[in-house]
Formats: C-alpha cells, sequence, structure tokens
C-alpha cells in the first residue's frame, strides 16, 4: 500500500519545527509552571521521534518521498526532503534527546536558568531535525549555525569565568569551521548554479576543486570534534552533564559525521570528490582515534575522559563513511546509533557520579558499586558497547567499519594502505578497552574514598538504565537497525 506524500510532508515539517518553533513556547510556560514546562519539552522532542518513526515504512521500501519546498526567494527556497539516511539519523537523535531531558527533570532542577536550559535543549534538537532534513545547502548552514548557538549557552550554562572561556572556546573554532565550509557551499552554487542538493547531485560533471573540498572538511572537522580541531569538546565537560550527552552522544558531533555522508557520499559521490580525499579522511580520523585514546589513558577528569573517548570513536564513523564500501557505510550507520545509546549513558551516568559526591577526579573515587550498584552496572554496560565487546550493540558497529576498510579493491586484493588504516583502528579499539576498564575500575571498584554516595533520583537511574537495557538490546536485535542501515547505504550509493 502506497503511503500518502502529504502525510509524509506533514511528518517531516512537524518532526522539524515543533521543537525549533515550540522551544520559544518553553521560557513563558516556565514562569507559570515548571512541570508543565517540562513535560512540554518532552512532548516537543516526542513529535519528531515519533514523525521520523512514521516515515520508516516509507523511506525503507526505497519509495521516493517528494520534497517539499516552501518558496521564499530563489536560490534560498525553504526545502526539505526525507530518505533512509536522514530518518535514521533523525531517530537517533531524537530518541536520546527525549532521554536526556527526561533525565534533565531531575538534574537540572537545582539550578538557576532553567527555562534557558530547555529552551536551548529543544532548540538544539530541532536544528538538527531541521539539519538532517534540509534539502539545500543554505538551510543546512543556517540550522549549522542554530546549533553552535545553542551548544555555547548550554556549554556555559553555569556562568562562570572558565565555563564561559571554553563556552566561546566552542563557539569560535565551530564557528571559523561553518564560514570556511559557507564559502566552499558559494564556491558550489558558482559552479553549478544551485544550493539545491539534488540538483547539484544531477548537474555536476566533474570533480569540485580541491579547495571547496578542504573548505567544506574544515566545517565539518571542526564540528565533530576530530583532530586537529578536537581540544574544544573535553573543555565542554563543564556544561551539565545532560548537556554532554547531547552534545557528545545525541547531537553536535553527529552533524559532522552526518553531513560528511550527505554530502561526500550522496550528492557529490564519485563525480565530484577524488579518491585521495578519502584517503586523507582516513588519515586524519586514525591520527584522532590514536590521539584522543591516548589522552584518555592519561586523563583523571571524569567527564573529560567520556569526551576524549568520543573523538576517538568519532574517527571509527569517518573510517566506515571514507572506505565506500557497503559493509563500511552501513556500519559507520549502526556506529551513530550504537555510540549515541552507549555514550549517552555514560554521560549520564557521569552526571549521577558527580552530583551526589562533588567530584569528577577519577583518583579521588572509588567503591561507589556498593552504594550506586544501578548505575555502575549501567555504567559497564554502555562501556562494554563502546569497547566493542559482543553481544553490544557497539561490537557490530565496531566490526562493520573495520571490516568495510579491508574490503578488496579493483585488484581483488588489500591494498597495503588499507592494511595500516585498518590496524591502526584496532589499535585504537584496544586503547578504548584500556582506558574504560581503567575509569571503571578506578571510580566504582576497589575501596571507598569519599564519603558514602546514594544513588541518584530515580528518573535519572532509570534514564541510565534504560540506555545501559538499549546497548545490550541493540546488539542482541541488530537486524532490525542493520537492515534499515543497509536500505539507506543502497539509497546513497544508488543500489538497487
Amino acid at each position: 500500500m502506497e503511503s500518502d506524500p502529504m502525510s509524509n510532508a506533514t511528518a517531516v515539517l512537524l518532526a522539524v519545527f515543533a521543537p525549533t518553533v515550540g522551544a520559544f513556547l518553553l521560557p513563558l510556560v516556565g514562569r507559570s509552571s515548571l512541570r508543565i514546562r517540562n513535560a512540554l519539552a518532552f512532548v516537543l522532542i516526542a513529535v519528531s521521534l515519533v514523525c521520523s518513526l512514521a516515515l520508516v515504512p516509507s523511506v525503507a521500501s526505497g519509495e521516493p518521498i517528494p520534497p517539499i519546498t516552501l518558496p521564499l526567494a530563489l536560490p534560498l527556497n525553504l526545502s526539505f526532503s526525507a530518505d533512509a539516511l536522514a530518518v535514521f539519523v533523525a531517530i537517533v537523535s531524537s530518541l536520546i534527546s527525549a532521554i536526556v531531558v527526561l533525565y534533565s527533570t531531575s538534574y537540572i532542577s537545582h539550578y538557576e536558568y532553567q527555562n534557558e536550559y530547555y529552551l536551548m535543549v529543544v532548540l538544539f534538537l530541532g536544528a538538527m531535525m531541521g539539519l538532517v532534513y534540509a534539502g539545500n545547502l543554505i538551510l543546512l548552514y543556517v540550522f549549522w549555525e542554530i546549533t553552535a548557538i545553542a551548544s555555547w549557552r548550554l556549554i556555559g550554562f553555569f556562568r562562570e569565568r572558565d565555563h564561559v572561556i571554553k563556552a566561546d572556546k566552542a563557539f569560535l573554532v565551530t564557528v571559523f569551521g561553518s564560514v570556511a565550509m559557507l564559502i566552499g557551499f558559494i564556491s558550489i552554487y558558482v559552479q553549478t548554479q544551485s544550493f539545491d542538493m539534488a540538483t547539484i547531485k544531477a548537474t555536476l560533471r566533474g570533480p569540485l576543486p580541491d579547495f571547496v573540498v578542504a573548505l567544506i572538511l574544515v566545517g565539518i572537522l571542526s564540528k565533530s570534534a576530530t583532530f586537529p580541531f578536537h581540544t574544544w569538546l573535553p573543555d565542554a565537560g563543564v556544561a551539565p552533564s545532560p548537556v554532554t550527552a547531547l552534545l557528545h552522544a545525541a547531537v553536535l558531533v553527529k552533524i559532522g559525521v552526518y553531513v560528511f555522508a550527505r554530502l561526500f557520499i550522496v550528492t557529490f559521490g564519485t563525480v565530484g570528490i577524488s579518491q585521495s580525499w578519502d584517503t586523507i579522511v582516513l588519515v586524519i580520523a586514525a591520527a584522532s582515534a590514536l590521539v584522543s585514546a591516548g589522552a584518555a589513558l592519561i586523563e583523571t577528569d571524569l567527564k573529560r575522559i567520556i569526551a576524549y573517548s568520543t573523538v576517538s570513536q568519532i574517527a571509527f564513523i569517518f573510517l566506515g563513511f571514507a572506505s565506500g564500501s557497503e559493509i563500511g557505510i552501513a556500519g559507520a550507520l549502526l556506529y551513530i546509533l550504537m555510540h549515541g545509546i552507549a555514550k549517552g549513558g555514560l554521560f549520564l551516568c557521569a552526571g549521577i557520579i558527580e552530583q551526589n559526591t562533588g567530584i569528577k577526579d577519577i583518583r579521588r573515587l572509588g567503591g561507589l558499586i556498593k552504594t550506586m550498584p544501578i548505575t555502575a552496572i549501567s555504567f559497564l554496560f554502555c562501556a562494554f558497547s563502546v569497547m566493542g565487546i559482543p553481544p553490544f550493540g557497539g561490537f557490530f558497529s565496531k566490526y562493520m567499519v573495520i571490516s568495510g576498510a579491508l574490503q578488496p579493491g579493483q585488484s581483488g586484493a588489500v591494498q597495503a594502505g588499507q592494511l595500516v588504516i585498518a590496524l591502526t583502528f584496532v589499535v585504537g579499539a584496544f586503547l578504548t578497552i584500556l582506558y574504560l576498564f581503567r575509569l571503571f575500575n578506578r571510580v566504582f571498584m576497589g575501596e571507598a574514598r569519599t564519603a558514602p554516595a546514594k544513588e541518584g533520583a530515580p528518573i535519572m537511574v532509570g534514564s541510565v538504565a534504560v540506555l545501559a537495557g538499549l546497548a545490550l538490546a541493540s546488539g542482541i536485535f541488530v537486524s532490525w537497525p542493520a537492515q534499515f542501515a543497509l536500505s539507506a547505504v543502497h539509497q546513497m550509493l544508488g543500489v538497487r
């Protein structure tokens, strides 16, 4: 049975505009009722999740959803489109964001500026929805910049001088990258006379100039906190823990890898990008994986260790996408899901620890499994997924991206360069096991080094338990997201 184009269009528009517009109602509602404000924040994100889920039958079947265009002034029309890639990333982002908001209702209740917090969190998710469903480059850039503004306010949420400086650093690094990317977009317009991604794909007849590709890559790498632009992300750990979960797991750093897939695989493809750029991305990703994993091994701040882990794991997603193989790209999509669930759980567990002990230095923590068993087990489950331990979801995505890098080339053999890159990431995976076991051992095992700390509030503990359960369930039932990821890959590569 064919789907209704009107209902699909409505679902896309609601997924984008419910949180984007509804976010501005939250401070007004919050002046009269905090409980209603919190519930409304959750509902706005849930609308995005439900609407994105409603698109799954259409996009999974390969049925094209007609682009949705709201005329403004050429060439700057509001243009939205939905395919399996967009829907997959939208579902992951909105699912984790919904859990983060539930967790926040307890975590953030002790602090000032709550109305601004919920405004920025929901606007952040709305901007992500706008970005993944954007049909033209300028609209993508506008939503990209909205995420920068929201993250700037959220990182500096506590208003302390050091926090504001680190928020400014994150803003400046990512905005510098986005301006470079915008120059690249304008250069593409000069060449193709269009900002519309479908039109660019249809009219592009030769490779883009190297400087254009480089400019766009600078924007992508800075937003995704990839070496050498990675230093702002560990500093962002000064933000409230649900914010760091949102930045590291659900939205911010995933924007870069999504746009890489959207532009370099779907829009430009093999026609617009030379193979040498894939090699450059693989080398940068390998360096990022090793440098950040090494930093995580010697870091002593709980949230900075998890942040460096994010930098390292994002490199694995780039490995999958840049490999160009079907299994590698599918693995990268699964990695977005598995890493989002597990890393979100790790940061929310860190929030419970920090709020109940007042300590982030792992040298001063220990023995917390005795008084915080649910948090400890949830942390361990999420860590197992990030490590790639079977049967947790992270095992399958990590296996697929490394396997994708080892796919034989045109000669039928694995090239030496591919083998070196794959071995580099195997080392990165081994380092992941080392620093996460070190972290768990320091925080939860051994003798207690602080006053006894109780479990967090029920809604906070419940949130991390749900993410831990999803980290395991996503591995046991991996065939469901894997099938959807493969259908997305077939659409991306034009495979029938």
